[in-house]
Order: structure tokens, then sequence, then C-alpha cells
């Protein structure tokens, strides 16, 4: 069964939040300078590249991400088409049963180059967070840096999605991905009091039915 590695690579470069803390990557340890071995040293913010977000990012008091249950980062998930749109509504989903796929990530194509930040970004409208948790739905993943809007300081979709039990992926790679059902495997790491972690996140294929 093939894989989708959906993940941003993590470059010195590459685009995060404006003020938020490079990528950079070094060789702390150097066989070419006598070394036994090389071992490399990183600087990161943990909202750098894929990630997964936690409460406590927009929380006080909220769930740090080595607290995270793993079940909604891991399972079948359904990826759909939600490009060339401002607000992602509920029209998105029509006919959709989340059934067999609580776990949505949307395609938006509105990032299309890692290496710049964007300007701006298509958002949820109001009502999909409740609609979603209605219907049974883990986890939201979509291909930009927020689900909020870029200079939203209330960040009330992160707020409004963990009131419906529903874990936050953002910066995903979907841009090669047909858009179909899929096993999802994006584990956050365990890091200690964090608000959020860097994931390896991959989609791997079905077996026909």
């Amino acid at each position: 069964m093939k894989i989708h590695d959906i993940t941003l690579p993590l470059r010195a470069g590459m685009a995060v939040w404006p003020g938020d803390t490079p990528f950079g990557f070094e060789l702390a340890w150097q066989r070419s300078a006598g070394a036994s071995v090389n071992v490399g040293a990183v600087t990161m913010s943990v909202h750098c590249g894929t990630h997964a977000d936690a409460p406590f990012h927009f929380q006080d008091g909220g769930a740090t991400v080595e607290t995270l249950s793993l079940t909604p980062f891991l399972g079948p998930a359904l990826l759909l088409e939600a490009g060339n749109r401002d607000v992602i509504g509920t029209d998105v989903f029509d006919g959709v049963d989340f059934t067999r796929t609580p776990r949505l990530l949307l395609r938006t194509g509105a990032w299309p180059d890692p290496a710049r930040f964007p300007d701006a970004i298509p958002v949820l409208a109001d009502d999909v967070p409740a609609y979603l948790g209605e219907r049974g739905v883990v986890l939201l993943g979509l291909d930009v840096p927020s689900v909020d809007r870029l200079d939203s300081t209330t960040l009330p979709i992160h707020h409004a999605l963990a009131r419906h039990r529903i874990h936050i992926l953002e910066s995903l790679r979907l841009c090669d991905v047909p858009a179909g059902e899929y096993e999802l495997i994006a584990l956050p790491l365990p890091f200690a009091g964090a608000d959020g972690s860097l994931v390896r996140a991959v989609l791997r294929e079905l077996a026909p039915q």
C-alpha cells in the first residue's frame, strides 16, 4: 500500500510564524573535525512546519501535548478539497458520512510556497466546529499554518474545536495527494509541558474494499 508523506520538510529558511523561532540545524560534533561521530543539534519552535496544537497553546491550564491521547492522531481519515474560498462552510461536507473516517483533512491550496509565510488564509465558518463535533470528528488538519485568521488574537476557532474535542494539525503538505479515504499517522512527540509538537504525518492508502 502506498504511503504519502504529508509533512513539510524542516530546513533552514522555511517560513515560520512572524517573530517565532526559526528552524536551525547544525553539527555540534563533526567527524571531519576529529569527533568520533557526527551529532546534530536543532533549534526550532514547536509550531515549526507540520505540527499538532495542544490546548495549552491557546488556553491557560489547557492540556499539554504529552497528555493528549494518541488515538485521534492515528486511524481512518478523509481528505477533502476546500480550495478557492475565503471561508470554509458546512457546504464542503454535504453528503459526507464521517462514521468511517472521523479524522478530517482539508486541502485549501492557499499556501503554495512554504518558504514564504502567507498573507492570508481561508478559515472555518463559525458553525463548522460544532457541526463536525456533532458528527464525531476527532481531528482536523489543514495545509495552512492556523485554523484561525492570521491576525486573530482571540483564536475563536481554536477554542471552538477544543470545546468539541477536535484535535488540530496545521501546516500539512497535501498538494500531491488525491482526495479520498486513508489511514492517517501523525503522532506528536511527548514534550513535557509543551503547547504543541512537530509530527511526521503520513497517509497510508487503504486496501481495496
